[in-house]
């Protein structure tokens, strides 16, 4: 167990180094910080001395290692288009878009999984193939174009949902949640469901054949024969084996999802990072998206951690594998 840790958080570290300085080439390469600061009426005395007071005039690679200890700190320097301290940026910012991500995969796994067991148990019944034909248009629809679409039916139309925004939020400590006010509730109800319906769908689909594959095997059929009830037989041993593969997908779509939800933030006005980011990308505010690129990396590689280890604790044959080996 301690080495295959071992071996996780030292492919994670190789990761994050990566993923860094990735994020440090967008200093060096994609505009230059001082003239942003600057602008360009800038005198070259003014120009140097920045230059030399930013640590810009080092060698790269000791620029580069000046950028990973600070990033280590969670500190990314100053956005080019606010003046405020990046950090600061993604703190007011990433309680917004964990708290959408959430309810997003809350919705997901609570109507994907039963839609997808449904699915499997009742082949070929109209509502069977009713719920594979939304998973399609779930599936090939983009997410933009839900959401358009649910603000034109629900906020437009019916005027049940407020088409942007957050709500009304409270504040626990440096924490912001709109889930704790009706107002939240209200103002998140269309962006989660747009951020689910890919989610959702592909859970449900993959449910479904887990689901059949699992009523294949063997001790299914010792299982009938043995006289257990079909409800036993379904959710008491199909169910079980079949939620191992979507424990580890649902872990990395969580990621996923608060990576990605930078169109649906957009759409609705949603004040998280993915909208931060877009407005850095408009007026190439660097930190801020290198900030955001380590930001993302880091949320990934912890969920993908911890999906291995769960999923190292759930499957036996794992461990009886690691035995072996040794």
């Amino acid at each position: 167990m301690f080495a295959f840790v071992l071996q996780r958080l030292i492919q994670a570290v190789v990761v994050m180094v990566t993923v860094a300085f990735i994020a440090f080439l967008l200093f060096q390469y994609v505009g230059d910080p001082v003239v942003f600061l600057l602008g360009q009426d800038a005198k070259p005395e003014q120009i140097t001395e920045l230059r030399q007071s930013l640590g810009l005039d080092q060698p790269f690679f000791v620029q580069f290692w000046h950028f990973l200890t600070h990033a280590l700190q969670g500190e990314f320097g100053l956005s080019l288009r606010q003046g405020a301290k990046v950090s600061r940026l993604i703190a007011e910012r990433f309680p917004a878009t964990l708290e959408l991500a959430l309810v997003a995969a809350s919705m997901a796994l609570l109507i994907g999984i039963p839609m997808g067991v449904y699915a499997a148990l009742r082949r070929g019944t109209f509502m069977s193939q009713m719920f594979m034909t939304l998973s399609l248009l779930g599936v090939s629809l983009p997410t933009f174009l839900i959401g358009i679409l649910l603000i034109l039916v629900f906020s437009v139309g019916l005027g049940w949902f407020p088409s942007f925004g957050r709500g009304d939020v409270v504040h626990v400590g440096w924490w912001s949640t709109g889930l704790l006010t009706a107002s939240g509730w209200h103002h998140i109800v269309l962006p989660a469901i747009t951020l689910a319906v890919f989610q959702l769908t592909l859970i449900m689909r993959l449910v479904r054949a887990e689901m059949l594959e699992v009523l294949r095997t063997d001790y299914i059929k010792f299982a009938r024969a043995r006289g257990l009830s079909n409800r036993t037989i379904h959710f008491g041993h199909a169910l079980k084996n079949t939620l191992v593969p979507v424990m580890t997908i649902t872990g990395l779509q969580l990621g996923g999802l608060i990576a990605f939800a930078i169109i649906t933030e957009t759409v609705f006005q949603w004040p998280g990072m993915g909208l931060l980011f877009i407005q850095a990308v408009t007026f190439a505010d660097i930190p801020v998206m290198a900030a955001y690129l380590c930001l993302i990396a880091l949320i990934f590689v912890v969920i993908n951690l911890v999906v291995d280890l769960l999923y190292f604790v759930v499957d036996p044959r794992l461990r009886v594998g690691k035995a072996g080996g040794h």
